[in-house]
């Protein structure tokens, strides 16, 4: 190593930083503008990890966002380097995942002239973002890092960026590393307001407890679960609150609600006089759909205060550290009685779990119904398994009826709703926990705005098993279409080999045509080092019955798709 290479450059501090916050891995495409940084890397304890595509760079770090609760870091080259961030980002701050790009840019003396890859990429980032600057100055680099960091960390978590002229990296830097400066946890909410928030809810006669994403962290799942165990109330949550009830707990749960009001959970929030949201945003489900009455009172538990909305204005705010509020609110509370009516439509819906089974069309020959598949899993699935879903018709049968009981045992988007996120998710969950299989399910559609990453996961020897779900269709917008239009309209696509394409990466690839080659399939994914792809034909004839009115709601379906 040279002595200039020895010497403190600014991108040695970003670096630095990086390594006092903890960062084991980054992801990303190096350039031009960045090269210098990457350069950096190569001598430090961070594991650089190349990806095929900037947007799956940005999934991977927001997935580990989401699994560890630190921020995921991605780094990419100026103009189009950052540019395909963007939708990762928007992702990682609607779903309240933790994560820092940093991007190149030019030289500062041509930040503002029409040259190669000359890009504004901080006000580009700013409505995606929580914290998006631009380091000006090599001795700004501690404190805009760190404080990036802390940004994307704090309060409701989300995407930070931070943007790096390549001369500026290059430059010497005298600055202390800011990088493990944690910022304080957060405390309780105020005792009087939680007293106040137990009066209300022993007061109610129907109250239902609703989860949204950030009720699924371990800590706060763990003071819910305790809430629950000790007050005995009807529990809903939004996708992302999976998890949260364990098997104990499993009578009180009314099922994952969202898209659609049709649910039996949708049904208790109808007929309850109170409702306590923990951990919920509202661009899980908008409240316009499951809050049809605003004048009923709300107690709103979360870190941040609510954005007020005509349809979510909380009588009560217990803002602060989730998990303080939630044990403290449970002592406060203590046990209560659930009204016969609200344990009928939990008993119900139970049923319904049940029942749904011998609705099922019968599937055309070599292919599989939804509920087959969701089937299979349900007994495939072991607890230390990651599963990261996808986003199309297929994660709303998950969603419904694959349930399991570790928090974020399953990653969902909700938020953005975003395609592409399933293999590059699960991707992440082999990066911490390496030896643990991760389960990844796409549809044909999703699969291949991210199946470059096949390769990477194969470099990697990810222990990743990808289910692919195929009908040439993307589904989710054909079953609307066809429900508003009476057709569907520029969304169907030509037939891909997939065992095949997973094998030229190096995967291995593997096509099924029935529930007997599935569980062999997955047996084979169990027993195989490195990630093993499963194709399956699937008959979605019965998609219609996932928008199928409730009579008990009225008989009619909302959406927010």
């Amino acid at each position: 190593m040279s002595d200039k290479k020895k010497d403190e450059s600014a991108a040695r501090l970003i670096v630095k930083n990086l390594e006092a916050h903890g960062v084991k891995d980054v992801i990303g495409i190096p350039g031009a503008k960045i090269d210098r940084l990457f350069d950096e890397l190569a001598d430090s304890s961070i594991r650089t990890i190349v990806a095929r595509h900037e947007q799956n760079a940005s999934f991977i770090a927001s997935g580990l966002g989401r699994i560890t609760g630190k921020a995921g870091v991605a780094i990419t080259t100026s103009g189009p380097g950052v540019t395909n961030l963007v939708t990762g980002m928007a992702t990682a701050t609607s779903e309240g995942d933790p994560m820092l790009a940093i991007g190149g840019a030019v030289g500062r003396a041509d930040l503002v002239k029409l040259t190669h890859q000359s890009l504004d990429t901080v006000s580009l980032m700013r409505p995606v973002a929580k914290f998006s600057s631009l380091i000006g100055a090599p001795n700004a680099t501690s404190e805009i890092v760190s404080n990036a960091l802390r940004a994307a960390e704090g309060g409701r978590p989300g995407a930070a960026f931070v943007s790096v002229p390549m001369d500026v990296l290059n430059l010497p830097a005298n600055a202390p590393v800011m990088g493990g400066i944690d910022a304080p946890p957060p405390g309780p909410a105020p005792h009087d307001l939680i007293a106040s928030a137990a009066r209300m809810i022993k007061s109610a006669k129907r109250p239902v407890v609703l989860l949204g994403m950030l009720a699924s962290t371990p800590e706060n799942a763990q003071a819910t679960r305790k809430f629950i165990r000790q007050c005995g109330l009807p529990v809903v949550g939004c996708y992302q609150a999976t998890g949260v009830m364990d098997k104990e707990l499993f009578n009180w749960w009314g099922g994952r609600i969202g898209l659609f009001r049709n649910q039996y959970g949708d049904l208790l929030l109808e007929k309850s006089d109170l409702v306590i949201t923990v951990g919920y945003n509202p661009i899980e489900y908008d409240p316009v759909l499951w809050n049809l009455h605003p004048d009923r009172p709300l107690v709103n538990v979360d870190v941040v205060p609510a954005e007020l909305d005509n349809s979510f204005m909380p009588a009560c705010e217990l803002i602060g550290s989730i998990a303080d509020t939630m044990s403290l609110l449970a002592d406060e509370t203590g046990k209560l009685t659930a009204a016969p009516e609200m344990t009928g439509i939990l008993e119900t819906y139970h049923r319904s779990l049940k029942e749904v089974y011998n609705t099922i069309t019968p599937p055309a020959r070599n292919t599989l119904h939804p509920l087959e598949i969701v089937h299979v899993l349900q007994d495939f699935i072991t607890p230390d398994m990651t599963l990261c879903f996808d986003m199309g018709s297929f994660h709303i049968w998950l969603a419904r009826y694959l349930y399991v009981f570790r928090a974020r045992q399953i990653l969902i988007s909700n938020g953005q709703q975003t395609m592409g996120v399933g293999l590059p998710w699960a991707i992440a969950a082999t990066l911490v926990a390496p030896h643990q299989k991760a389960l990844s399910i796409s549809g044909d559609g999703g699969f291949m705005m991210s199946a470059m990453e096949l390769e990477t996961a194969v470099r990697l020897k990810s222990n990743i098993i990808q289910i692919v779900w195929i009908d040439e269709h993307y589904n989710m917008v054909e079953i609307q279409e066809k429900k508003k239009y009476g057709r569907g309209t520029g969304v169907s696509f030509g037939p891909i080999n997939f065992a095949e394409l997973a094998n030229s990466m190096g995967a291995k690839g593997i096509n099924v045509q029935n529930v007997d080659e599935l569980k062999a399939a997955l047996k084979v994914g169990m027993e195989t080092e490195g990630p093993v792809l499963i194709a399956i034909p699937v008959d979605y004839t019965d998609n219609p019955s996932l928008m199928k009115p409730l009579p008990e709601l009225g008989g009619t379906t909302s959406a927010s798709a």
